[in-house]
């Protein structure tokens, strides 16, 4: 028995040493470089022919056309490329869901129990996961980090797609914390039975959300009361970990797609003072003004789906973000689609672009719209000065799968490398078949 184990133990070792992609983080930026005769486009609205950036310490110091450029200074030439900031995913289980289905002991993204504010996503975040070099090379360099599981799921965070542990790769800490709406409708499984196979549908699905978020709210009502105590008598982690809602240090990210959710989450905001963001929100076009006048911001989560219910336009997902920017929402665009693993955010923007939004309205939903919801504007989103150079370089259009060829990467001016596990494997086979 001990021999076999020791054979299952050598041949799994085997496997994942062998499996481990040869790309290292990038040290830290020093000095200064230019990165010249682009196409700038700086995720404000704004787009800079022929244009330089300068970077100093992995600080964007100098943008715009006609810049001196020394003569002895380090230069990327992208003459003919297109430069844009950094493209950030903003709600995933990148670094907590390495195999979905399968493999549960490479999981770490929902914890035991139903109200779990204390659980902290940074902690489990793993920077080996072979997902994140594939998103680097598409063009993807921050991520916010987010548990699952349970009515409040923890607390997520910002993270930039070049480290060596979590620490490093920590870009905001604990930014927002997450609460799944319970749903008022009871949804068909895929084999034919509500919510799932052999699973019993609710009595009343209202009644039974209502009440479920009659205890939310009991919970968020005894936080404040605890949190609003001088002293305690015992700590409680739970409602500690609430802080930074009450304070408006952390935003509650309410993960709802029906309309009738997306309302209690306004009452949400008006009864506990929270600062909201509505993930999902797939019906948010039916209340857009509504979302604007209350000011929550939203997070559509995946563009390309069916619509929420089969009364809708097939197209209604594509049509939903001119919807929302026509009516003046914040809103950024998301990629939760676990078969291609992320890669694909670009895409939905340039499906957006197709269906209402412009080219640069729909990038600012890929960057600094995100990059505001996520509490990170102040130092990334767009090329401007004062902010880290987060920065990509594309051969041709981002926003079009058949152009969009990302050639640089620079993560806080760190020129980062863009191999990766699959870029390996492709190289590889051209060697064995003697391909050019």
């Amino acid at each position: 028995m001990k021999n076999i184990l020791l054979t299952i133990t050598t041949i799994l070792t085997t496997l994942v040493v062998s499996a481990q992609d040869d790309v290292y983080p990038t040290p830290a930026a020093n000095g200064v470089f230019f990165i010249s005769n682009a196409t700038i486009h700086t995720g404000t609205g704004q787009v800079i022919e022929n244009g330089t950036i300068k970077v100093n310490n992995g600080k964007i110091e100098q943008v715009g056309a006609g810049l001196a450029v020394p003569a002895d200074a380090k230069v990327y030439d992208v003459k003919g490329k297109q430069v844009y900031p950094g493209m950030i995913l903003p709600v995933t289980d990148l670094g907590l869901k390495e195999i979905a289905n399968g493999v549960r002991g490479s999981n770490d993204h929902t914890e035991i129990g139903d109200y779990n504010p204390s659980v902290r996503s940074i902690v489990a975040y793993n920077t080996d996961s072979k997902i994140i070099n594939t998103l680097k090379a598409n063009g993807v360099l921050l991520a916010c980090v987010v548990p699952q599981g349970g009515t409040i799921s923890g607390s997520s965070s910002v993270v930039q797609l070049d480290a060596w542990n979590w620490e490093d790769a920590a870009y905001k800490m604990e930014n927002g914390i997450h609460l799944n709406m319970p749903s008022f409708i009871t949804r068909v499984g895929r084999r034919g039975f509500p919510g799932g196979f052999g699973q019993q549908p609710p009595t009343d699905p209202t009644k039974e959300a209502l009440n479920k978020i009659e205890d939310i709210k009991n919970f968020f009502s005894d936080a404040r009361a605890y949190l609003q105590e001088a002293t305690h008598k015992e700590v409680n982690l739970k409602y500690e970990a609430l802080k930074g809602l009450f304070d408006k240090k952390q935003k509650l990210f309410v993960h709802a797609d029906q309309v009738k959710q997306m309302l209690i989450a306004i009452d949400f905001a008006k009864e506990f003072g929270f600062d909201v963001v509505l993930v999902g929100a797939s019906e948010s076009w039916q209340i857009a003004d509504l979302l604007k006048q209350n000011n929550i911001a939203v997070i559509l989560n995946q563009e390309h789906a069916l619509p929420t219910t089969e009364d809708d336009d097939v197209d209604q997902p594509y049509k939903t973000p001119a919807m929302l920017q026509k009516a003046g929402v914040l809103f950024a665009l998301n990629d939760a689609n676990e078969e291609p693993r992320y890669r694909n955010l670009a895409f939905n923007a340039g499906t957006a672009a197709a269906y209402g939004l412009t080219k640069e309205q729909a990038l600012q939903a890929i960057t600094l719209n995100a990059a505001t919801i996520l509490g990170v504007a102040d130092k990334t989103g767009s090329i401007e000065a004062g902010k880290d150079a987060n920065i990509i370089v594309s051969e041709g259009d981002l926003l079009d799968m058949r152009s969009s060829i990302i050639t640089h990467a620079f993560i806080q001016g760190r020129h980062v490398s863009l191999d990766n596990k699959q870029t390996q494997l492709y190289e590889r086979y051209k060697h064995k078949y003697g391909l050019k």
